[in-house]
């Protein structure tokens, strides 16, 4: 299979051929950047004069270039250095691939860092990124230099087991039901290990606390049977954690040793000490202080409570993926076929494109598409986190896994499977809970080297106790293996990730969609946010706001009536303003006598006896129509102040009325724009409009800094120069012809709809279309981020303050020394408190401002 996909990436690479001595490469590539047919004339001569290029073709229409070109005196890089030269951008053809895995066996960071360091040294792999948390690895590669199966067979040689998936997303379900599998395994082997080792701890430590055992079985009276005890009651609780001996010696004989090589040797270490003395207690060595030396109790105790660490860890672990889960509950497994009149139920995994299916009022939609027949309430708060259930009627796009409130509707599908918004949306948030942030590097670099220099610590421990510290050498042997087992590479491996994952998953269910981890890490360092106007800060959609007549007759209602009737086939927006204001007034729309179309100027229509005239002011002056007096021409001005478009309306020759449409902010944007403020964060406002209509519309949104009358291909370049100014910089678009900008600025903001949500564009997906998203996507960033490095912290501080009590630096200067059983116990709550704390993120609760659902997040003190 392997073959087949590098046979066919290398077919699909290049079409050569050989003329004479040359040879050719035709390739088909996009370019980006052109806005006139000068500049495409100006790359096929440019590309056309270089040496080796035999022919170029720009097209601007569709923004390609076909090129053919010598390979022996150019490649691919060199033309595209030619381009951008010119001020282009070309875009190259992928020519790498992506395998995503899924990874068991991993114990702690040691494993991750050993596979990304490994599988990232061989030939023909890009990047190399393994999540310890969510069990996964993403790795990239060049097809042509190695292929997956050699992947994933050296992940494989590390002692692990992989299993390819098509997307991390995809293979949730199966990793979901193998984490229920191994936590049932857990508790199984989990109960006898806590039950041995208490009674265990009881024998050995009943002197100690007071307790006598009988003489059949006292280290006084029976040595041997005392030793021969706690030997029969050690073995099941190392049988029930045998995995950290099956997975930690073959790790340390490999040279990749991790977490449960530390306790492997440092219970083994316990148990053969304590059988050799066993032995010697047989041979009637000195029976009654060698049983007084015995360390089963400390291998049985330490391998319970590090199993019963492993056991929450894993548990917590398991959680920080409940926001994916849930969201896959929420497609239904049956629906309504409706075939010929008649009503067939059917999986949903078999409903096709182009199915009509019946949804009754209470059930949820089992796909996406459009209303054919029906009016309900449906409730989409699980795609926008919005409350309030949205009136969805014939035409009207519904998504699926919403909730279908009252009413029966007749759906056509129109997209299924993993197609749909709901499918879309989980695969970007399981790749984001898969990604890592720029801090993780550190936490990643030392744990790699992190169980070796351990191992050394507590050699170099021991030994120095017991040759320079004249210890004896159980001393030695105590310091030895609590160095070994407090150590927790696992706090570091988990810092990170685990936040990331429960911070992505809270964001999705909130409404914002966050792409990745360095998104996430991104949007905490804004200090400059960028609005798109159009879409973003208003609507998107023109409404009449101002209807003020200039004759007591004909009345408002009735003049409006007339104004609509005339506009009523049109598909300006400035008409469907007008058509949509009317049909909410319920107004009778008559049928026009006659209609003209002013092209730059407005119509000239007539109907009930009276000739109408809407449009500019040229369009009045041209035609002379009276009335045209100081306070009309006043009114016009106030518009236009007010970010308004003016239009005037003439009635059988004579003003009137004027009519002042206008795109409306939306009610949450001047709210929004102050919490922005407030965050020490630079509020600009971005449009194409006039500089004297922005600055009206930026003034009510309180923003008063304006880059007005810019092309949407330009929108980039003010980013970049924003960029210039220093700090990050956050663009708000929507998605569309803000592209561009949105790849440009640091931290790209899509503003979606839920259904027509724009995955596809930005770092950052609003689904709610809501401004207050923004408040909500930084507030989480920052909320996230401080919970890493909290983890990174206590993982540190851990490791740093723990190892050296563990060696006996305390008991130098009088101090205790640290029991090996309290070191494990401390060693597994470590990675415990870490997920712990990364799971507060899915209690991060938000606030209100006016219109909004969100406004900034604290953490929840529950």
């Amino acid at each position: 299979m392997d073959k087949l996909i590098n046979i066919q990436a290398r077919c699909n690479k290049r079409i050569t051929w050989s003329l004479g001595v040359k040879m050719v490469e035709e390739k088909q590539l996009e370019i980006r950047g052109m806005h006139c047919a000068s500049c495409s004339t100006r790359i096929e001569k440019v590309l056309g004069a270089t040496e080796g290029v035999e022919r170029v073709v720009v097209n601007l229409a569709s923004e390609t270039m076909d090129i053919q070109w010598d390979r022996d005196c150019l490649d691919l890089d060199g033309v595209a250095a030619v381009v951008a030269s010119l001020g282009f951008a070309l875009v190259l053809p992928e020519t790498q691939l992506v395998l995503d895995v899924l990874i068991q066996g991993m114990s702690c960071a040691a494993c991750s860092a050993r596979i990304e360091k490994v599988v990232g040294g061989l030939p023909g792999v890009v990047a190399a990124q393994v999540n310890l948390a969510a069990a996964t690895g993403s790795f990239r590669f060049d097809p042509e230099l190695i292929s997956r199966r050699m992947i994933r067979e050296t992940i494989n040689e590390l002692g692990f087991v992989t299993q390819a998936v098509a997307s991390v997303a995809e293979g949730f379900p199966q990793q979901q039901r193998q984490v229920l599998a191994n936590l049932a395994l857990m508790r199984r082997n989990l109960l006898p290990a806590l039950s041995f080792g208490a009674i265990l701890l009881v024998v050995a430590m009943a002197e100690m606390i007071g307790l006598s055992l009988p003489d059949a079985i006292a280290p006084q009276t029976a040595p041997f049977s005392f030793a021969m005890l706690q030997l029969l009651l050690v073995l099941p609780i190392l049988w029930a954690g045998r995995n950290f001996y099956r997975v930690g010696i073959p790790a340390l004989l490999r040279g990749g040793p991790n977490m449960d090589s530390l306790i492997a040797m440092g219970t083994g270490a316990a148990v053969i000490y304590s059988l050799w003395n066993l032995v010697e207690i047989g041979l009637g060595i000195d029976g009654v202080s060698r049983a007084k030396d015995l360390y089963f109790e400390s291998a049985g105790v330490l391998v319970a409570l590090v199993s019963l660490g492993k056991y929450l860890e894993y548990r917590s672990r398991a959680r920080t993926s409940d926001a994916i889960g849930k969201l896959m509950q929420l497609t239904p497994d049956q629906a309504v076929l409706v075939r010929e009149n008649e009503l067939v139920d059917i999986p949903v995994a078999e409903i096709e494109v182009g199915d009509l299916l019946l949804v009754r009022p209470g059930e949820r939609l089992p796909v996406d598409g459009m209303v054919e027949k029906g009016t309900s309430s449906v409730d989409e708060s699980m795609l926008t986190g919005e409350s309030l259930p949205v009136v969805r009627k014939v035409g009207d796009k519904v998504a699926g896994a919403t909730i279908n409130k009252n009413g029966a509707l007749w759906v056509r599908a129109e997209r299924v499977g993993q197609d749909t918004v709901l499918a879309r949306i989980i695969r970007m948030v399981r790749e984001a809970q898969g990604s890592k942030a720029a801090i993780a590097n550190l936490a990643d670099r030392i744990s790699f080297y992190f169980v070796p220099t351990v191992m050394v610590i507590a050699l170099l421990a021991g030994l120095g106790w017991y040759f320079v510290g004249d210890a004896q050498f159980t001393f030695a042997l105590r310091i030895f293996i609590a160095v070994l087992v407090i150590a927790c590479p696992c706090a570091m491996g988990l810092a990170t990730p685990t936040s990331i994952m429960v911070g992505a998953g809270r964001g999705a269910q909130l409404g914002v969609l966050i792409k990745n981890g360095a998104a996430l890490e991104m949007a905490e360092k804004v200090t400059t946010v960028v609005f798109d106007k159009t879409g973003t800060l208003t609507h998107g959609r023109p409404e009449l706001v101002d209807f003020e007549p200039l004759q007591t007759q004909p009345a408002a209602d009735e003049l409006l009536a007339l104004v609509a009737s005339c506009e009523v086939g049109s598909e300006h927006p400035l008409a469907e303003a007008i058509v949509r204001a009317a049909v909410a007034k319920n107004l009778f729309l008559a049928e026009v006598e006659s209609f003209t179309a002013l092209p730059g100027q407005g119509i000239r229509s007539r109907l009930a006896g009276h000739e109408l005239l809407l449009g500019n002011l040229a369009l009045m002056e041209e035609e002379g129509v009276a009335g045209l007096a100081e306070d009309v021409l006043g009114i016009a001005a106030r518009f236009a102040l007010s970010g308004k478009t003016a239009l005037y309306l003439a009635l059988d020759g004579r003003m009137a009325a004027m009519l002042g449409i206008a795109d409306r902010l939306k009610p949450e944007a001047r709210a929004v724009v102050g919490k922005l403020k407030e965050m020490g964060i630079a509020v600009y406002m971005l449009t194409g409009d006039h500089l004297v209509t922005a600055e009206a519309i930026a003034a009510q949104a309180g923003i008063d800094k304006v880059i007005a009358q810019v092309l949407p291909d330009h929108k980039a370049a003010r980013i970049a120069e924003l960029q210039g100014q220093g700090g990050r910089v956050a663009m708000v678009g929507d998605g569309i012809n803000d592209a561009p900008a949105l790849a440009r600025a640091d931290l790209g903001i899509a503003m979606g709809t839920g259904i027509d949500v724009a995955i596809d564009s930005g770092d950052v997906v609003l689904m709610k279309g809501n401004l207050g998203g923004v408040l909500t996507a930084l507030a989480l960033s920052r909320a996230t981020m401080g919970n890493i490095r909290q983890n990174l912290f206590w993982a540190f501080i851990y490791n740093i303050i723990g190892i050296p009590v563990a060696a006996g630096v305390l008991f130098l200067f009088g101090g205790p020394t640290l029991n090996p059983m309290l070191a494990g116990g401390a060693m597994a709550m470590s990675s415990v408190s870490v997920v712990a704390n990364a799971l507060r993120l899915r209690f991060v609760k938000v606030g209100a401002l006016p219109g909004l659902s969100s406004s900034h997040a604290e953490l929840s003190k529950g």
